[in-house]
């Protein structure tokens, strides 16, 4: 498999997922500053212009951070990368839903390119501000929720791998995590799967 990917953006959330697992692939980094993911060679694979890619066996491309998390969990199924009772299975993929959705697709995109959304120049700092803000509120909804847990569902899932990469988004933007919050990117932070992408990815651990 060819794994495409933006060392500390959300692709960072599929890295640990197939380290988790054990994978063999090759890793190709996507240089957003450069342009790399609007390359017609890219774009032959990703017609989105997204990351991250993962590229399977078969040739077919999954192109979104749920769909590749959703089809590791799903044909990895020892790795228990979703939760076996239907109820816990339910609340992961809720709660990934909710922090590829909302947190980052409403919150961080808004901070990360607020041009997107700005119809002038003078709205670039409000669009950031009212991200910062989606992203607040959606962190202490995440914060409530991990009241009593060390993670989302009960065990380690596909859900944490979400969470992680928003928490770990919030930490570097200077935002104050939640305490349960903070507790879960503390915790995660002590996996080997986490370490050792985060070192490959050129972060200290």
């Amino acid at each position: 498999m060819k794994f495409y990917m933006t060392p500390g953006s959300c692709s960072t959330g599929i890295h640990i997922l197939l380290e988790e697992i054990g994978l063999i692939f090759e890793a190709y980094i996507v240089n957003l500053v450069k342009g790399d993911h609007l390359k017609s060679d890219y774009l032959a694979i990703n017609p989105h212009g997204t990351i991250p890619t993962l590229l399977l066996d078969d040739g077919v491309a999954l192109t979104d951070f749920v769909s590749i998390a959703r089809w590791l969990a799903e044909n990895y199924p020892k790795r228990r990368l979703l939760p076996q009772d239907d109820a816990a299975r339910d609340e992961a993929l809720k709660w990934m839903n909710f922090c590829v959705g909302r947190i980052h697709g409403d919150g961080f995109r808004r901070i990360f390119t607020p041009e997107r959304y700005a119809e002038t120049s003078l709205d670039i700092e409000a669009i950031k501000s009212e991200g910062r803000e989606i992203v607040m509120n959606a962190l202490a909804t995440a914060d409530r929720h991990l009241i009593g847990k060390d993670y989302i569902a009960g065990d380690f899932s596909i859900a944490d791998a979400a969470l992680f990469y928003v928490e770990f988004w919030a930490d570097k933007t200077d935002m104050q995590l939640p305490e349960n919050c903070r507790a879960h990117y503390a915790r995660m932070k002590t996996r080997p799967s986490v370490r050792q992408v985060l070192a490959e990815e050129g972060y200290r651990v």
